[in-house]
């Protein structure tokens, strides 16, 4: 293994089922009201979480407090962390 360089654990399927499950039960309803739209890191191991406007900032802070994370990111109040097509860019008709 290459320093620094986390590996996968789980399968994807077992990533997802945890990461879904540690959210729905655990996170989100500590992180929902008032945080549409910003992102949650959470370690799908120790149920650690960092909520935050990014990305970056948020699997950053993550892994200052638990180095070894699994993470796995969800955007409050999307279906997903990206947003693709028109209205990614803006653009509303």
């Amino acid at each position: 293994m290459i320093s620094g360089i986390r590996q996968p654990r789980y399968s994807k399927d077992e990533y997802a089922r945890r990461g879904n499950d540690m959210y729905e039960h655990q996170v989100r309803p500590q992180v929902e009201q008032g945080n549409k739209g910003k992102i949650v890191a959470i370690d799908i191991e120790t149920g650690a979480y960092e909520l935050t406007a990014d990305i970056l900032t948020a699997s950053r802070k993550l892994l200052a407090r638990e180095p070894d994370a699994q993470i796995w990111f969800v955007r409050v109040g999307h279906p997903g962390v990206h947003h693709f097509g028109p209205h990614s860019l803006g653009k509303t008709e």
